[in-house]
C-alpha cells in the first residue's frame, strides 16, 4: 500500500520569489522538501488564471477538455455571461478516481469546487467560488453533517475577508492580519481532519500567497516602478513564514511515512506603471466603435460597496435579485456599438483576450462566418504590431485558441488570447475603456496601490512550481520545466492508483519509483450544474467585491 499522500497548495508560489528566502534558511520546511526530494517550475494554463489553473492541475488535462476556462462563460447568442462552478468541469478530479478506487481521499478549500463533492470514505471543503461571501458554511462541506463538527473543533474558516477594492488607510494592517489568519484556521482544520480521519490522501489550497503578492508586492520589491518604503516591506515574507510553518504542522500531522507535494497554480511578479486598453487600440485601428454616451452606475455601485461592511455586502445584495448574467454582461460590453464593431475584448487584467463579433454567435454580429479566419489573422496581424513610443511591442505574443487549447471546450474560449510585453521584467495593467482615447498610459502614483479591478501592484506569471519529498522520492533536486497537467497523474501514481491513458499530463517519472499502471477507462462527463438566479447573484456580487469583475453600468 502507497505512504499516505499529502499535497499542498501554494496560490501563486514560484522559485523565483523563494529562493532567496530559502537561501536565507527563512523557510526551513519548504527548505526540508527541496533538500529531500525533487523540483520543477511548473508551467501553467493560458491564462494563468485561478479556475483554469487549479482544474487543469486536479484532471490533467487541458482547459478545451475540462470546461472551465474562467469565472464566467458566455451565455450562447448573447453578450452575457454565466458564472461557472465546479460541476462545470468536464472531466472528473484525482480524488474521485482515488475515491473510487477505495481511497480515503480529504480535499480543503481547492478554488473552483463548489458544490462539494461527495466522496465515499473522504470529506471535502469546497474552495471559493461559493455562494457565501467570506468563510465557509455547511454549504461547503460534504457530507454536511461534518460542519458542525468542523465549527466546533476550528470555528470560522475564512477567504480573504476583506474587500479588495478600495484599499485606504489601515487596510494593510488589517488585510496581513487576515491573512495570518487565515493560513493558522485552514491548518487547524486540515489538522482537525487528518487527526480524525487519517486520509491516504489529503490536499489543501492556501490562497493567501496570491492575495498577499497581489497587494503588498510593492513593498517587498525595491526594484518595482510602484516601490514605496512602509512597514509593510516584509509583509509577503511573513505570509510565507506562516504557510512554512503550517508545512510543518501538516507534515507531522500526516506522519514521517508520508509523501508531501508542493504545488501551485502560477507565479507571482511585479506590475509596473503601464496601462493598456484594448478595446481602444481596437478602436483606433478600425476594429471597434464606442457608444456615444454610455451608463454611469459604475460610481454608484463602487460608492454602495464602500458604505457598506464587506462581511455583509453578498447577503444584502442578493436580496436584491436581478439577473447577474446580462448586468456583467452589460457592465463589460455596454460601451460598445455593435453595429459598428469587428473585434472586441472583455478587457480582463488577468484574462487580456480579443473576440470577433460573429455572424450568427454575436447577437449583432458583423463578421460573416466565411470571413471568420481572415479576419481573426488580421486582427492578430494588428495585435502583433502593436508599438508603444519607444517602438517596442506591447503584445508579446497572440495565441489563436486552437494553438492552446484542445477538447469540446475549445470554442467557448476567446478567439485570440495575449500575453502583453513585460516592461523591464514587469506586468503592464489591462483596464476597461470608458470610451476613445489613448489605448497606453503611465499610471501615476495616485494608482500605484491600486485594488483589484484596477491594476494591482502584483501580477501573475506562467511559472509555478511543484516539489515532492518523502517517501520512496529520490532527492533528485532541480528538474526541467513541467506542466500543470503533469500532477494529476503523479499525485494518482504516487497514491498507488492507476494513471488514465488519455490524460493531457504524464506522471513526473523521476518521482516514482516504478512505472505508473495504466487504466484504459473513459473519464465520465457530468452534467454542467448552473447556478441558480440568487446563487449567480451572490456570486457576482462576491467576485466583484473581489475586483474581478466590473460593477454594473446603465
Amino acid at each position: 500500500m502507497a505512504p499516505p499522500l499529502l499535497v499542498v497548495g501554494l496560490d501563486g508560489a514560484c522559485l523565483d520569489l523563494l529562493r532567496p528566502w530559502l537561501d536565507a534558511g527563512v523557510l526551513p520546511e519548504l527548505a526540508r522538501v527541496l533538500r529531500e526530494g525533487l523540483w520543477a517550475p511548473l508551467r501553467s494554463t493560458v491564462p494563468a488564471a485561478t479556475f483554469p489553473a487549479w482544474t487543469s492541475l486536479v484532471t490533467g488535462v487541458n482547459p478545451g477538455r475540462h470546461g472551465v476556462l474562467d469565472f464566467t462563460e458566455r451565455v450562447p447568442g448573447t453578450y452575457h455571461v454565466r458564472f461557472v462552478n465546479g460541476s462545470r468541469r468536464r472531466t472528473e478530479a484525482f480524488w474521485s478516481r482515488l475515491a473510487r478506487a477505495g481511497r480515503r481521499v480529504a480535499v480543503v478549500t481547492v478554488p473552483a469546487t463548489y458544490p462539494p463533492e461527495a466522496l465515499p470514505g473522504g470529506m471535502m471543503v469546497s474552495g471559493f467560488d461559493t455562494p457565501v461571501t467570506a468563510a465557509i458554511d455547511g454549504r461547503f462541506v460534504a457530507p454536511r453533517a461534518r460542519w458542525p463538527e468542523i465549527r466546533e473543533a476550528v470555528g470560522r474558516v475564512p477567504f480573504a475577508d476583506f474587500q479588495e477594492v478600495a484599499p485606504g488607510p489601515g487596510w494593510h494592517a488589517g488585510a496581513l492580519a487576515s491573512l495570518l489568519d487565515g493560513v493558522e484556521r485552514r491548518t487547524r482544520l486540515v489538522e482537525h481532519v487528518v487527526v480524525r480521519d487519517r486520509p491516504d490522501v489529503t490536499m489543501v489550497v492556501f490562497g493567501e500567497s496570491d492575495t498577499v503578492s497581489h497587494h503588498f508586492w510593492r513593498f517587498h520589491d525595491p526594484a518595482s516602478p510602484r516601490f514605496v518604503a512602509s512597514p509593510w516591506g516584509g509583509a509577503v515574507r511573513r505570509v510565507y513564514e506562516a504557510l512554512d510553518g503550517a508545512l510543518g504542522r501538516l507534515r507531522a500531522a500526516v506522519g514521517d511515512d508520508a509523501v508531501v507535494m508542493i504545488v501551485s497554480d502560477h507565479g507571482s511578479g511585479g506590475a509596473g506603471d503601464r496601462a493598456v486598453y484594448p478595446n481602444r487600440m481596437l478602436e483606433s485601428a478600425g476594429w471597434l466603435r464606442f457608444r456615444r454616451g454610455g451608463g454611469g452606475g459604475a460610481f454608484l455601485r463602487q460608492a454602495a460597496l464602500r458604505a457598506v461592511p464587506f462581511r455583509w455586502q453578498a447577503a444584502l445584495l442578493r436580496r436584491l435579485g436581478g439577473t447577474a448574467g446580462r448586468l456583467e454582461g452589460r457592465a463589460r460590453f455596454g460601451r460598445i456599438d455593435w453595429a459598428h464593431t469587428l473585434a472586441y475584448s472583455d478587457e480582463l487584467d488577468y484574462h487580456p483576450n480579443v473576440c470577433l463579433n460573429l455572424r450568427g454567435r454575436e447577437p449583432l454580429g458583423r463578421v460573416e462566418p466565411h470571413d471568420y479566419t481572415v479576419v481573426r489573422e488580421r486582427v492578430a496581424a494588428a495585435l502583433r504590431a502593436w508599438r508603444d513610443a519607444d517602438g517596442a511591442p506591447v503584445v508579446e505574443r497572440v495565441w489563436r485558441r486552437e494553438d492552446v487549447y484542445e477538447g469540446p471546450a475549445t470554442a467557448q474560449a476567446p478567439d485570440l488570447m495575449l500575453e502583453l510585453a513585460l516592461v523591464n521584467g514587469y506586468s503592464a495593467s489591462v483596464l476597461r475603456s470608458p470610451g476613445p482615447g489613448p489605448a497606453l498610459r503611465r499610471l501615476g502614483p495616485e494608482a500605484f496601490g491600486a485594488g483589484k479591478g484596477a491594476g494591482m501592484n502584483g501580477a501573475h506569471r506562467r511559472d509555478g512550481l511543484v516539489a515532492i519529498a518523502g517517501g520512496d522520492v529520490p532527492a533528485r533536486g532541480e528538474l526541467s520545466r513541467r506542466n500543470i497537467v503533469d500532477v494529476a497523474p503523479t499525485v494518482l501514481a504516487l497514491a498507488g492508483a492507476a494513471v488514465p491513458r488519455g490524460l493531457d499530463g504524464r506522471a513526473i517519472a523521476e518521482a516514482l519509483g516504478e512505472p505508473p499502471s495504466w487504466d484504459d477507462a473513459v473519464m465520465p462527463v457530468e452534467r454542467p450544474l448552473y447556478f441558480d438566479a440568487d446563487e449567480a447573484t451572490a456570486i457576482a456580487d462576491r467576485l466583484r467585491a473581489l475586483g474581478y469583475l466590473e460593477s454594473e453600468r446603465s
